[in-house]
């Protein structure tokens, strides 16, 4: 097992910090500014929305609301658990550490809000041709950003001896 370097936590749970900050004060922001359902047109391509999403992505499991909350918040919690250990396990700083901290940092901004209200406030509406996305946030796009550059560095995870 690799020798911990505790500046690649270190680093790694700023950007968890960073994420989490900016998700729930963005949050924070279109929750007291607007009314649910409210669509405020900011260019042709986007509007900013508030919406109340019970379930995961896509309001996955939406109509499940109560074992889902739960569901989905252990979720976090274990995802974010693995992503401490590799980031232990890390020798030096990378896109990869980059990448598991967006992750864990959108999903702990999430459960933020499954704990807080029951359900993730969506407020990002990305539409063109009178067809449009389902609404996100900043944590979702951080767990998407995240994901792509694990998928692309994922070489640099430590391997087993």
């Amino acid at each position: 097992m690799p020798e911990c370097q505790p500046h690649v936590l270190r680093s790694g749970l700023l950007v968890v910090l960073a994420t989490i900050v900016l998700d729930q004060l963005s949050k924070l922001w279109v929750f007291n500014s607007f009314a649910p359902g409210e669509v405020v047109a900011v260019t042709s391509f986007f509007n900013l929305v508030l919406v109340f999403n019970p379930g995961a992505a896509f309001s996955f499991l939406a109509d499940h609301a109560g074992w889902q909350r739960w569901f989905f918040s252990l979720i976090a919690l274990g995802i974010s658990g693995w992503i401490v250990w590799q980031l232990r396990q890390m020798r030096s700083c990378s896109w990869l550490a980059i990448g598991l901290a967006l992750i864990m940092g959108g999903a702990l901004g999430n459960l933020i809000d499954r704990l807080w209200l029951g359900m993730v406030i969506d407020f990002i509406d990305i539409h063109a041709g009178g067809w449009h996305w389902p609404a996100f946030n900043i944590a979702d796009s951080a767990v998407c950003v995240g994901a792509v550059l694990y998928v692309f560095f994922q070489k640099q995870l430590p391997q087993k001896s």
